[in-house]
């Protein structure tokens, strides 16, 4: 059981030591997700960096719990809260892209159709 413990602790060490800044992070992205929900607009995409801060926090949360006690369980949990915030991040970060190439494109109409005098 030794074996076990140690091997979680050594295996979650590294994200264990970052946990001061995934928790900054996660704050952080609650905060902004706040704020963005200030506007009218906002609303409808404030619950995407609220949602995103939670998961750094539970994630957070969890590693402290693998790494002090070496359960297995709170290590595999802190690693699938952190695979949910990669895949959402991803996901805002291609609609990103994808709304940026839009409007250049649409700009980019915009400008060759217009008639300067």
């Amino acid at each position: 059981m030794d074996n076990q413990h140690d091997l979680i602790k050594r295996l979650s060490s590294p994200l264990y030591n970052s946990k001061g800044w995934i928790k900054f992070l996660g704050i952080m992205s609650i905060i902004m997700g706040c704020l963005v929900a200030l506007s009218i607009v906002g609303l409808l995409v404030a619950w995407l960096p609220i949602w995103t801060g939670v998961l750094l926090l539970q994630t957070a949360t969890a590693l402290e719990q693998a790494f002090n006690t070496g359960d297995e369980v709170a290590l595999e949990t802190a690693l699938s809260k952190l695979k949910t915030y990669f895949i959402i991040f991803g996901v805002i970060m291609l609609l990103q892209v994808v709304l940026t190439l839009l409007s250049f494109v649409s700009v980019g109409f915009l400008a060759s159709t217009s008639q300067l005098y």
